[in-house]
């Protein structure tokens, strides 16, 4: 019977529908296992090869899991709000809504075709009133919740409130985003605006002013990876940081167990670092500094408390408020044309670049503890968010305040003993430290390093900041709140309206609060999000609904939240969804929470390291404080897929440059051809260094082009659709075909040929090399889409998409085929005895395949599986006690042609119910070993030995054998060296 993987396929796809072999309930009776994939964003261009890879990798380890007797979850749905679908309703006036659906629709097509075991009873999409009224929930408990630093957990906000009204805020040790203080009469006697203006400090979901990456011509703040050199990722539009108010997260108050919940977790040591450092946990001192002939003072942030003595200038951050208030009338031009040029990058492309730019900002700031005054100075080097957004700059031991000074030919002050001010001194850990105070000074604190360790001095001088009300010992961390609010339409509503100008939140009951309708997506002419255009977009506190726009009265009906919430709100908690997805009352229910707990493995891309796995940690670490999660981390282990790039391919057009001689002018005209030249052509013409043996060389080929007159031959490399390539050689009549202005093109080939060049890049629609799976399937079958995706490499690591070795692959699923099918259709299964050969060859391969599923080595398990097919052929294998456990062991890569050979052997019931086969050693045992025979040190031949032969029998069965008699040339061996299973060495 012929290998049919259309026919197969889609019964097994249905079947599988029919008979709800992937649906999950809670089991007690069995272990759980939560597998989870990184949450896909439906775009219109649907799946590419490259989206899978993930994809597949974590269907295979559910499977095996399923087959080991565990109860496995493993969900699919959508990340279905963002940008995308909204600019795409403003270029095309239709609804997100519909387009949405519609790229959701493709998707599901595509990856049912792949064969995923996903439950998609489970589904959930991100725009879904039932599913973001818990993202709405979760965003109630953040503003009626502040976080107590004693306990380290979030609590209610009544109960600061009651506190307040007792004590003030003496004695309080709460997150907040300003220190502030005032007693119990003092908080009595303010009004109801003025509180909730306070309690807005506190809250963990808060309103504050912060600085934003506003994009004019999108309308809306967009997040660092939104952004790519200065511009929009999408559409290309120049962005600029601005300051804006925002709600924002209190991500920063979960600092230090975020980094504590890293040591608690499966993650790569390198995703961990990259977290460690995001988060940026310091240990220093704030210290205050007064600004000369001035009132003004400003705190700095330092790790290095011990440097005090080496400040020879400070350094503001562009934004920071100190700007406007220091910069002296005389330097505030210089400033404002220098602010200008700073709004344009953002902050990442600040961190990254090295290069010295800053402005004088005309004031001076006295050291504390030398009483010199230091000049301030502005420079993008310096961020807003991290400490105080000031910084005092100490060039001998710092690599950018040194690139800094030398820059602007500011004084260096080494501190320790043999420093020369070079860069090997940056950043010295170790060293005895010198000049402090300065000796050409007049000692102005009673404070002295000389003679101490860095570590000791950096010790006393904390101290004697803190004992002499200098400022105070502080952790500090990297790690900033997250800015929660965009001006786009499509998003998730804020359940929120707004009283006297302050924020209050819509009841429980009420949610979720959902997505009106707009005339426009754009923002309105007067600068307000999208949601501006709604005209029934109000609250009624007294009917508890929304109503008209034109029923406000700020008495009983208020204005709603204009803006909504980023992209990462519906996918920081979604995992917890997916474990009660239709519960109406709660999120989920705790006794489900109990059995599930978090995902014992999360599958996706590094790109989010820094942003999704940091928020949706500390979105859990909240619900775990309100008791909603029963797991403080979400994710127990973390595989990383590494991506598929394309084989770009590409032909190459000639073009002719010719001199002008028309008024005697040298100008060249450049004249493009239609004319495509095959790739080793093109080597050999660029190696030719006279341009008349080029010409000559080219007519040679039979060019219809006259190119008599030429100054020059070149070649225009132009990207081709890889999909009319095959194994490089160009599918001549589709090129023509593929874009007008190729109708007439010519090609000059090599052999009757045309070769493409090719190189790896980015899967790109632009590069033309991105392979739709659906092609693959059509032609091939899922199976070998999902055998060959795995083959390519390991799964952590990016490689390339080569559509040439795919047939390697399903060759070798018909190979396995012909094991229980001759090519006359005979049935070859046979209830016979399995041979010790043939047992040897599967409990080696159940083995393989155990330990590298385990370990995501899928390339070396399918390697693994050809080996075992290609020995079970040789040997003419069919037996059933052999070919069931080879199907049980391929069927978590190949499930639908390992589901119709199952159900061929006679099983009633899906191989995913099968028992994963366990090895046996006994059968791994060698009879006997393959011994090298070497005579002083070099290989001669080889000899079979019992396994279990003596090392005196193997000696003296080495000198009988005639062949040693060559080597040996009659002399007596002076020693005889066995390496038990492996060598026997003669020395002579």
């Amino acid at each position: 019977m012929e290998y049919n993987f259309r026919e197969i396929e889609k019964k097994w796809q249905a079947r599988w529908v029919e008979e709800k072999t992937y649906q999950v309930t809670e089991d007690e009776s069995k272990q759980k296992f939560y597998v989870l994939n990184m949450f896909p964003y439906p775009s219109g261009a649907g799946l590419h090869v490259g989206h899978p890879l993930g994809y597949i990798a974590s269907d295979i380890y559910a499977r095996y899991k399923r087959l080991q007797g565990f109860n496995v979850l493993n969900p699919m749905g959508y990340d279905a709000y963002g940008l995308p679908a909204e600019q795409y309703a403003i270029q095309t006036g239709q609804h997100p809504a519909i387009t949405t659906i519609n790229n959701i629709d493709r998707y599901r097509e595509q990856l049912d075709k792949i064969g995923f075991s996903f439950d998609w009873n489970r589904e959930i999409r991100t725009c879904d009133p039932e599913y973001y009224h818990w993202t709405q929930w979760a965003f109630l408990k953040m503003f009626n919740s502040y976080y107590c630093n004693d306990e380290q957990k979030a609590r209610p906000i009544e109960e600061l409130e009651k506190a307040f009204a007792v004590y003030g805020n003496e004695g309080l040790n709460a997150a907040c985003s300003e220190e502030i203080s005032f007693t119990a009469d003092e908080w009595n006697a303010k009004s109801e605006k003025e509180k909730q203006e306070i309690l807005m400090n506190y809250r963990i979901a808060y309103l504050g002013e912060t600085m934003v990456n506003w994009c004019a011509e999108l309308g809306t703040v967009l997040a660092n990876d939104e952004v790519v050199d200065g511009v929009s990722e999408r559409g290309g539009f120049p962005v600029i940081q601005k300051k804006m108010r925002q709600w924002c997260l209190r991500v920063s108050a979960y600092a230090q167990r975020l980094l504590d919940g890293l040591d608690t977790i499966d993650w790569t040591d390198s995703l961990k670092e990259t977290q460690r450092n995001w988060i940026g946990r310091s240990e220093g001192a704030e210290v205050q500094f007064k600004v000369k002939d001035s009132d003004l003072e400003f705190t700095i942030f330092t790790t290095r408390a011990d440097t005090m003595f080496g400040v020879t200038f400070m350094v503001l951050a562009p934004e920071s408020e100190l700007v406007a208030q220091l910069t002296t009338p005389a330097q505030k031009a210089e400033v404002d044309a220098y602010l200008d040029r700073t709004k344009k990058r953002t902050e990442r492309e600040r961190i990254a670049d090295r290069s010295v730019t800053g402005v004088f900002s005309g004031s001076y700031a006295i050291n504390p503890f030398t009483g010199e005054a230091v000049p301030i100075w502005i420079s993008d080097y310096v961020l807003a968010g991290y400490g105080t957004g000031a910084i005092m700059a100490v060039p001998a031991h710092d690599s950018r305040d040194y690139a800094f000074a030398k820059h602007f030919g500011l004084e260096i002050r080494p501190l320790v003993e043999g420093c020369d001010v070079s860069e090997e001194s940056f950043d010295a850990k170790e060293g005895i430290v010198c000049n402090s105070p300065r000796p050409d000074v007049t000692p102005y604190c009673d404070l002295s390093l000389n003679g101490l360790t860095i570590k000791e001095a950096i010790e006393k001088t904390k101290n004697y900041v803190k004992e002499h009300n200098l400022g105070r010992v502080k952790v500090n961390y990297r790690l900033r709140d997250a800015i929660f609010s965009r001006q786009r339409y499509w998003g998730e509503p804020f359940p929120v309206y707004y009283k006297d100008g302050m924020p209050y939140v819509i009841e429980e009951s009420c949610l979720p609060l959902e997505l009106p309708e707009v005339a426009k997506f754009l923002p309105t002419e007067t600068g307000e999000p999208p949601l501006g255009h709604a005209t029934k977009w109000a609250w009624d506190t007294a009917n508890k609904c929304v109503v008209e726009n034109e029923k406000i009265d700020n008495v009983t009906v208020f204005p709603l939240e204009l803006n909504t919430m980023p992209g990462f709100a519906g996918s920081s908690a979604y995992y917890l969804r997916y474990m009660d997805p239709r519960n109406h009352k709660a999120l989920v229910d705790p006794k489900i929470d109990r059995y599930w707990k978090n995902v014992d493995l999360y599958v996706g891309g590094t790109e989010h390291a820094t942003g999704h796995l940091i928020y949706s940690r500390f979105w859990n670490k909240f619900l775990y404080d309100m008791g909603v999660s029963i797991m403080e981390e979400p994710f127990q282990k973390l595989v990383n897929q590494g991506m598929i790039q394309g084989r770009s391919n590409f032909v190459y057009r000639m073009i002719l440059v010719r001199k002008n001689n028309m008024f005697n002018e040298v100008a060249e005209l450049i004249e493009p051809t239609n004319i495509y030249v095959s790739y080793n052509i093109v080597k050999k013409v660029e190696s030719i260094d006279n341009i008349d043996k080029k010409i000559q060389y080219i007519s040679s080929l039979n060019c219809q082009k006259d190119i008599e007159g030429t100054h020059i031959i070149n070649f225009q490399q132009l990207h081709v659709d890889v999909n009319i390539v095959s194994n490089d050689i160009l599918d001549l009549e589709a090129f023509k075909a593929w874009r007008p202005e190729y109708k007439t093109a010519e090609f000059i080939l090599e052999d009757g040929k045309y070769v493409c060049g090719w190189a790896i890049e980015k899967m790109s629609k632009s590069m033309f090399n991105v392979v739709n799976p659906d092609m693959i399937v059509e032609k091939y079958g899922a199976d070998t889409l999902r055998m060959y995706e795995m083959f390519l490499g390991p799964v952590e690591q990016s490689k390339p998409w080569d559509t040439n070795g795919i047939d390697g692959v399903h060759r070798f699923i018909r190979k396995f085929w012909s094991l229980f099918y001759s090519r006359t259709d005979e049935y070859l299964v046979t209830d016979e005895p399995a041979t010790k050969e043939e047992l040897k060859s599967l409990h080696k391969l159940i083995k393989k395949v155990t330990g590298d599923i385990e370990q995501f080595s899928y390339n070396t398990s399918i390697s693994a599986f050809m080996i075992c097919v290609n020995e079970l052929f040789n040997l003419k294998c069919s037996k059933k006690e052999i070919l069931e456990q080879l199907v049980i062991t391929l069927a978590p890569f190949a499930p639908h042609v390992c589901e119709e050979l199952w159900d061929v052997l006679g099983h009633e019931t899906s191989v995913c119910d099968a028992q994963w086969p366990a090895y046996n050693e006994e059968y791994l045992k060698e009879d006997t070993i393959n011994y090298t025979i070497s005579f002083n040190g070099k290989a001669r031949f080889n000899m079979e030995f019992a396994a279990d032969e003596t090392s005196d029998a193997i000696q003296a069965a080495v000198l009988a054998d005639e062949r040693s008699q060559k080597w040996i040339e009659g002399k007596t061996p002076k020693k005889i060296i066995v390496v038990p299973k492996k060598i026997v060495n003669v020395v002579i």
